[in-house]
């Protein structure tokens, strides 16, 4: 059988001049591994400019790349099976999925199945042919809602140079614990932590990243925040807001120990205790069409364990302020 190809042309951009080659095409062309790669520059299959490089080649900004990709379909290690999926949008060239809370996106040591890349491939055998099935970026297992999913290479390709150019928009929901009085904005660098490999951790060798975050609402010790990334690193929001000293509820790696606020209803403290992942949704995703080009912006609603948690919040906050009343 004849392999299928596809050409790739690509610019250096100006951020990772004086990277290896194989690095900043890692970072150009994220749903391919760098291994992978790596062996297409191995076999003669990127040119820079009209020269076959290395892997360890140091690029320049401006430089032109051409990748020759090859599309056969590796052996599967990730079987498909079926699990039912929630279809925000759906298209010949991509899938916008509403994920659940506590569904893994990608198989690992510790969920060797039962995955969202599982549920894809038994949605679609097709998207074996793609590297993960198609998905372009990553929810944590216990953070509910929106992801995009390609169906072609073509498609791919597209969604992830949005992905990494930023131009394709994701605002996340989220309650913290602790009182904002304001947005703002968190630019600080992120790396894995030493001491614990599981964890990341506030670095400055770290990889850039940036959140901004709004108000939506303030509760008596809790706040109801918008979240806009603008980079995508592992556990960033989870991270920054406990960096900034406002843990998100319920997460049980940067929450901390749990805390009863004081003097609050009991319904609350029962709603809290109850409430075992962190209050994270990815409710908006936007991005630009692979094909036609066309603006789309898709939204979910929140979980009904969020939207609980919220009313619980509300309801507490009505009585301290009745209690307030009350007093004077």
């Amino acid at each position: 059988m004849t392999a299928e190809f596809q050409v790739i042309d690509l610019d250096i951009p100006p951020e990772l001049a004086g990277q290896r080659l194989d690095s900043a095409l890692a970072r150009l062309l994220p749903q391919h591994s760098r291994t992978r790669i790596k062996g297409w520059i191995e076999d003669g299959a990127v040119l820079v400019g009209r020269q076959i490089p290395k892997p360890r080649d140091l690029v320049e900004a401006g430089t032109h790349v051409r990748v020759k990709m090859s599309l056969e379909s590796p052996k599967p290690q990730v079987l498909p099976e079926a699990i039912e999926l929630r279809l925000v949008h759906e298209d010949a060239d991509l899938l916008v999925i509403d994920k659940p809370a506590g569904l893994v996106v990608h198989p690992g040591a510790g969920n060797p199945s039962h995955t969202l890349q599982n549920a894809l491939l038994g949605w679609d055998a097709e998207l074996a042919r793609l590297p993960r099935a198609g998905l372009i970026h990553r929810l944590d297992k216990d953070t509910s809602g929106l992801l995009v999913v390609a169906r072609s290479a073509e498609a791919q390709t597209s969604l992830s140079r949005q992905l990494m150019a930023r131009t394709m928009s994701r605002e996340y929901l989220a309650v913290c614990v602790g009182v904002m009085t304001g947005g703002g904005t968190i630019d600080a660098p992120i790396g894995r932590n030493r001491s614990d490999r599981l964890r990341m951790a506030v670095r400055g060798s770290g990889r850039p990243a940036v959140t901004h975050y709004r108000v939506l609402e303030r509760y008596r010790a809790h706040t109801h925040l918008s979240v806009q990334l603008e980079t995508g690193r592992t556990h960033q929001i989870r991270l920054h807001l406990s960096h900034q000293k406002y843990p998100i509820v319920g997460d049980p790696v940067y929450g901390g120990r749990f805390a009863q606020p004081r003097g609050a209803a009991p319904a609350l403290v029962d709603t809290l205790r109850a409430f075992k992942r962190q209050a994270l949704h990815a409710a908006t995703l936007g991005f630009d069409h692979p094909r036609t080009g066309q603006r789309l912006v898709l939204n979910s609603p929140v979980p009904e364990d969020f939207w609980r948690l919220l009313l619980a919040l509300r309801d507490d906050a009505r009585l301290a302020e009745a209690e307030l009343e009350r007093l004077r």
